[in-house]
């Protein structure tokens, strides 16, 4: 399986992570899984019919799809003649290039686009990033996020930050913080800072080597134990921690 990534147009990078594109090259079906990490993405199928969302939704060739935040890991399963390419929205800007229901209608979904909405085939096929570069560039709708400030408190203390701190410092309520990030993003403000919680975890104990034990990196991320983290790790990606 080949996979890259693509930076976007600069003017794009505080809307969007990046495009990517994914190639399957063996004879044998593979199985990819994606962890949470808050963010939206647009996906289009180039090659044959792709099972994702653990084999409960097919992408069809040509078609356009929504994937909304996930709050646990997903499953594709990727043939030789797998090609999908897509995009990585940052949290909560969706809302800056589609005019869409709440975010929370997509959780844990992926829905093929209306035809308005959806990559043309061709142009996709002829110079994928460059016409990502276009298509996003002529669609926006606004370059402001309402939730930056929030988003950013959340990853500086690496999900370490409680509910109300966040809506104190940002001059709001919790309540409203909540309506906001469900309608912008898809999950609740807690949910999303456990996410970021998770990644940061995640990240220490990939790159210690294991040299670290898992107690060290559950207190240094905040939980309570190292059976805390392990349950978290389950819940997420599906995995014990030694598989990671």
């Amino acid at each position: 399986m080949n996979y890259k990534k693509i930076a976007p147009y600069k003017e794009l990078e505080p809307l969007i992570h990046f495009y990517w594109e994914l190639k399957g090259n063996a004879l044998e079906r593979q199985r990819e899984r994606v962890f949470p990490d808050g963010c939206a993405g647009i996906v289009m199928n180039l090659g044959d019919t792709c099972l994702t969302d653990n084999g409960s939704v097919a992408l069809e060739f040509g078609k356009t799809y929504v994937v909304g935040a996930m709050t646990s890991f997903k499953d594709s399963f990727i043939d030789a003649n797998t090609h999908l390419i897509g995009v990585c929205l940052k949290p909560a800007t969706f809302v800056n290039f589609y005019s869409h229901a709440s975010q929370n209608e997509l959780t844990n979904d992926t829905i093929e686009f209306e035809k308005n909405n959806s990559f043309n085939v061709d142009k996709t096929l002829d110079n994928p990033f460059s016409y990502f570069d276009r298509f996003f560039s002529e669609r926006i709708k606004s370059k402001s996020n309402p939730l930056q400030s929030v988003i950013n408190e959340i990853h500086a203390t690496n999900g370490q930050i409680g509910i109300y701190e966040l809506s104190k410092r940002n001059f709001t309520t919790v309540r409203q913080l909540e309506r906001n990030f469900k309608k912008l993003i898809g999950i609740s403000p807690k949910e999303y800072a456990n996410i970021i919680r998770f990644q940061h975890a995640l990240s220490l104990i990939t790159s210690s080597g294991r040299t670290r034990s898992l107690l060290d990196i559950a207190f240094e991320c905040g939980y309570y134990d190292h059976s805390h983290l392990s349950n978290e790790i389950r819940r997420i990606t599906g995995l014990s921690p030694s598989l990671l």
